[in-house]
């Protein structure tokens, strides 16, 4: 099988932070937990038809000693590279190499317009120093002259924060950033694979999720928040507000192509079928930086996994995930 266009490569597999809705603060893994710049090069090297390379896992990138000299390193191959960052370690002269490196996108995590619910569910982060990092990003990008990296807003819709999807986008406009991304609050853990590690993270997603709140509710600040983009010049992409489970026919790639489009390198090395499956314990494909990437992504491992999700009889991790039921 030909190697993908599309990889995410986990540079760092700690966090600064402790969100509520995150499996890495139940990861085991001592810090510092960061992929090697020389591994990260043979990778990279190894996926010859490469084009869109994402950095970010579920630590923060912005963490890696030297995550700006990956992104230099994949931008000189005329690699379109984007991060995912809780915008909580940048300097001056981050915000600086942000523009320099040659980073294209950057999905900033915010998933409220106010201290109190940004900051309870993002344990461990201050409001006030993600704006001033935007600031900071903002007019790093003025003094160098350049539009890139292009900002986007990505947030965790959920009972708490709902009612600010409105502000958000506001708060999107005001900083000059045109696009905000809002997914549904889901696990992609089932009852029978979930550790018992992992209880309080699902306890409050069953407590905070929109998939069990009236749907009209959910709708009435989905059309408010739809109508202020359509008035600042926001693009808004918002989830269902009332997903229905896909239906049984549907297989396979029609459901996600993930597995076939595009590779997932944890920061440890190893393959996983998709970003969902948060990570290597529990399912992987073997090393690709000590067992190469070719032999590795045309493993028997991960063919057998391939024809599972094409069968009547998915995987059990995908059983599960909520991006395959069509909760996303």
């Amino acid at each position: 099988m030909n190697l993908p266009e599309y990889v995410q490569i986990e540079p760092v597999g700690q966090c600064n932070l402790s969100c509520r809705m995150c499996p890495v603060v139940y990861r085991e893994e001592k810090p510092p937990a960061f992929m090697s710049y020389d591994v990260f090069c043979r990778l990279l090297d190894q996926f010859a038809t490469v084009k869109e390379l994402h950095l970010q896992g579920l630590g923060e990138p912005l963490l890696h000693p030297r995550f700006f000299d990956m992104v230099r390193y994949a931008a000189a191959r005329g690699i379109a590279v984007s991060t995912n960052t809780n915008m909580t370690a940048l300097s001056e002269r981050r915000a600086e190499e942000c523009v320099k490196s040659g980073l294209r996108r950057m999905h900033v995590s915010l998933d409220a317009a106010e201290a109190s619910a940004y900051e309870y569910i993002r344990v461990g982060a201050r409001f006030s120093k993600v704006l001033r990092n935007l600031r900071r990003l903002a007019e790093a990008k003025a003094s160098l002259k350049s539009k890139l990296p292009e900002i986007r807003i990505v947030a965790v819709v959920m009972r708490r924060n709902l009612q600010q999807l409105p502000d958000l986008v506001r708060l999107a406009r005001a900083f000059g950033i045109d696009s905000v991304s809002v997914q549904h609050l889901a696990h992609d853990f089932s009852e029978s694979s979930l550790p018992v590690k992992y209880q309080p993270m699902r306890e409050f997603v069953d407590e905070e999720t929109l998939l069990n709140e009236d749907p009209a509710r959910v709708r009435r600040w989905f059309d408010a928040a739809r109508a202020l983009a359509d008035d600042l010049g926001v693009r808004l992409r918002l989830p269902n507000a009332d997903p229905q489970p896909r239906p049984p026919s549907l297989k396979g790639r029609e459901r996600c192509d993930w597995p076939w489009r595009g590779a997932y390198v944890a920061y440890s090395g190893e393959a996983m079928p998709c970003c969902m499956v948060a990570t290597p314990e529990r399912i992987n494909f073997g090393s690709m930086s000590r067992e190469g990437v070719a032999q590795v992504w045309n493993s028997g491992a991960y063919r057998d996994f391939r024809a599972r999700l094409e069968s009547d009889d998915p995987p059990d991790i995908c059983r599960g995930c909520a991006l395959y039921q069509g909760k996303f």
